[in-house]
């Protein structure tokens, strides 16, 4: 999954999804891949998921960087286009 994926985006579920979540993202946290992870925040679902982590990011235990790597939207248009941008440019042909 991770070779062959460009982003990560988990939608609303339960403990593996967390697990596959956090994965992806300490893969980038420690360098082993770059590729963005995100949340899409299906009516708040993950709002309590949010706070915990800008709480650790405000009490020094996530750097900044770390979370903004981790991208969250409501609109999953929105979130995709967010990503697209983000993503590398293919070379054109």
């Amino acid at each position: 999954m991770g070779r062959l994926s460009d982003a990560f985006v988990a939608l609303p579920g339960g403990i593996g999804t967390m697990d596959e979540l956090f994965e992806v993202w300490t893969w980038t946290q420690l360098g082993l891949q770059h590729k963005l992870a995100a949340l899409l925040n299906v009516e708040g679902y993950f709002d309590p998921l949010i706070s915990f982590l800008d709480r650790a990011v405000a009490e020094a235990f996530l750097r900044v960087d770390h979370r903004a790597a981790l991208l969250v939207d409501t609109d999953a248009e929105h979130l995709l286009a967010r990503l697209g941008a983000a993503l590398p440019k293919q070379a054109s042909a």
